[in-house]
């Protein structure tokens, strides 16, 4: 008997960022590790649509509040926001006056930026370089990690797997319609007359017939064969068992709320005919218990800059709050 097989899988997930081995010193003892890849985390961003949209609509949102000074420009806040919602953390390097008082703040890249073993930071360089920081140099604003305090981390690290599911489903419906909308088959032959150079002419058709040009048909002529000396046998039923729309709804449900996202912020078509309620007290209450807090933590930086050069934030719509220069 002879057999062979054809349309080899492909592999989704290649590394395993969502394990959280904790944070230790590097090869060579320099630097620490980040708990979870930078790189791979960016990567991520690309997995999923609600995941890649909402951290810069989360970005905006606090753009939204932010009054720009000349010590922190509008800008780096941008990018320093998003970093923070990709990374958990962001990076600032104080750019100083002849006095010493710290003028301006520049955004550092968090994906490049590595807390060094004996205090302070490098910048890891794309040819393989470094760029070091003294500890007074640099403003590192992070979630604190009940595990670590060394790096942030972000809050939706609890829903990466089914941000990985969400992704396999998708990529397998993919390869499913690439190979003909057909999961694979068994061709069976039991004809004697068979030679095995007919055997290798059917088994060459047959692995080209994948991918584009998936539905052409092929005759094969076999004198003397007998009834089913040829048979195709589907291995499986898949529009019968596919769970892909219930698989993508329960895997976008857990993201957004590892994300703490409002469905009507995220872009979700409600179900019923009613909605999701009226959407600015929903943008309101969302931003005052969400957003607002993210800013008090970058008011960090006024305790670093100037005084003529602190943050401030736009001033609660719809409220009696009154706010400082500096107060969310």
């Amino acid at each position: 008997m002879r057999a062979f097989t054809f349309g080899a899988p492909e592999a989704v997930l290649t590394n395993n960022i969502a394990n959280y081995l904790g944070v230790f010193p590097s090869d060579d003892g320099t630097i620490y590790t980040p708990p979870a890849s930078r790189v791979g985390l960016a990567k991520l961003l690309q997995a999923n649509a609600h995941h890649g949209a909402i951290p810069p609509f989360k970005r905006n949102l606090l753009l939204r509040e932010f009054i720009p000074s000349q010590g922190f420009s509008l800008q780096a806040m941008s990018r320093s926001a998003l970093d923070f919602m990709v990374f958990g953390e962001t990076y600032l390097l104080r750019k100083r006056s002849i006095f010493g008082q710290v003028l301006e703040l520049e955004h550092l890249p968090a994906i490049n930026m590595r807390v060094k073993v004996n205090g302070g930071y490098v910048m890891l360089m794309p040819d393989g370089g470094r760029l070091e920081f003294d500890q007074d140099e640099v403003e590192h604003i992070f979630n604190y990690d009940v595990q670590q305090n060394i790096y942030g981390i972000p809050d939706y690290l609890g829903g990466l797997q089914a941000l990985l599911l969400n992704e396999a489903a998708t990529l397998f419906r993919r390869r499913y319609y690439n190979n003909g909308a057909h999961v694979g088959y068994i061709f069976y032959s039991n004809d004697p007359n068979m030679s095995e150079k007919d055997e290798e002419e059917l088994q060459a058709q047959i692995s080209g017939s994948k991918g584009v040009g998936n539905f052409r048909s092929m005759f094969v002529n076999i004198p003397g064969g007998a009834e089913k000396a040829i048979q195709i046998i589907p291995v499986g039923d898949f529009q019968s068992k596919d769970d892909l729309e219930k698989v993508k709804n329960i895997t976008r449900n857990d993201i957004i709320a590892a994300w703490r996202m409002n469905p009507a912020l995220a872009g979700i078509i409600p179900e019923n005919s009613g909605g999701f309620g009226d959407i600015e007290k929903i943008d309101r209450v969302y931003t005052n218990n969400e957003i607002r807090p993210i800013c008090q933590m970058f008011n960090q930086v006024n305790d670093t800059l100037r005084e003529d050069r602190r943050i401030s934030w736009r001033e609660p719509e719809n409220t009696d709050e009154t706010t400082a220069s500096g107060n969310v």
